[in-house]
């Protein structure tokens, strides 16, 4: 059986402008490993882009500093995470930011609870790591934590919201506190209509700080479909599953330029939306995002550079 090519939906003019407006600023995420195996990223993305590091558990803390040492001197303003529950005490803690800014002069960081199931130390949730002043008394200008489009499982296994909302309460009140500016990173999603529906629940329950909407970018769709499992993405895998029935297409890498378009063309028409930014994890490379990026984001996409 022959396979049929894969026919991208093609943009009209207004969506693939408001694309390249929605794009600018993008983020992007790597590990030790994977930034390890990228000669330079002066070369594959805009001057200015803002790169988490993510901290796996079991990464040695050696190769966290090196890689933000390492980006830092390219030029590019870096957000390591900071997982408490792999986190021992506030005296680690204050090791942690010591060495970040003494070695890369970090001073913004991802503050989650992090994937393991049971504390390693004092620590058990990102509000706990807050709450010690560290990272304001050490002058972070931006501080970012997590959200969860689809719900949180490890926080709320019942599937209810009540937890996840009141520590989003929680944060809302710390900003108010803090000098640095606060913002939502999310995890991925791949539908725009439960994205929108949760942003604007969020601003109609008072809480609105910036939202950078997590976004997969091009991977096999085999691939998506394990880290999507993994993460639990649970209910917008079904748009993965129905690409999986079509045989013409499970050769071509899944492009996120139908949720993306979605997003920007809602928020040029709704300026007021609290998705400010994306933020894109890199599941089928760093090299394949940051040539989507070029290719989708325009004289925007050129010109990124880490603002909210």
């Amino acid at each position: 059986m022959a396979l049929l090519p894969f026919r991208k939906r093609s943009a009209t003019p207004d969506s693939k402008a408001a694309l390249e407006v929605f794009l600018q600023g993008f983020s992007i995420e790597v590990m030790p490993r994977t930034a390890a195996k990228i000669e330079s990223f002066r070369e594959l993305l805009p001057a200015g882009t803002r790169v988490y590091i993510a901290h796996i558990d079991g990464t040695p803390f050696e190769d966290m500093v090196a890689t933000a040492k390492r980006l830092a001197a390219e030029g590019f303003p870096v957000m390591p995470h900071f997982p408490a529950r792999i986190i021992k005490d506030k005296a680690t803690l204050a090791d942690w930011i010591a060495r970040y800014q003494g070695e890369a002069d970090v001073k913004q960081a991802l503050v989650l609870a992090g994937g393991v199931d049971a504390p390693k130390g004092d620590f058990d949730s990102s509000m706990a790591l807050l709450e010690t002043g560290l990272f304001d008394e050490a002058g972070f200008t931006h501080l970012h934590v997590a959200g969860h489009p689809e719900g949180n499982r490890d926080i709320d296994p019942l599937g209810s919201t009540k937890r996840v909302m009141d520590a989003l309460h929680w944060k809302q009140a710390f900003s108010r506190n803090t000098d640095a500016r606060m913002a939502i990173a999310t995890q991925f999603a791949f539908e725009s209509k439960p994205v929108i529906a949760w942003a604007n629940g969020l601003r109609e329950a008072g809480i609105d700080l910036p939202i950078h909407i997590g976004i997969a970018g091009p991977a096999k769709l085999q691939t998506m479909i394990k880290f999507a499992v993994s993460c639990g993405v649970g209910a917008s895998v079904r748009v993965l599953q129905r690409r999986a029935k079509d045989v013409t297409k499970l050769v071509m890498p899944f492009e996120p330029n139908e949720i993306l378009t979605e997003l920007a063309v809602h928020k040029a028409a709704s300026p007021e939306f609290n998705i400010a930014q994306v933020h894109f994890f890199p599941l089928g490379g760093i090299k394949a995002t940051a040539g989507w990026t070029a290719e989708h984001g325009g004289p925007a996409g050129h010109a990124a550079a880490a603002t909210g």
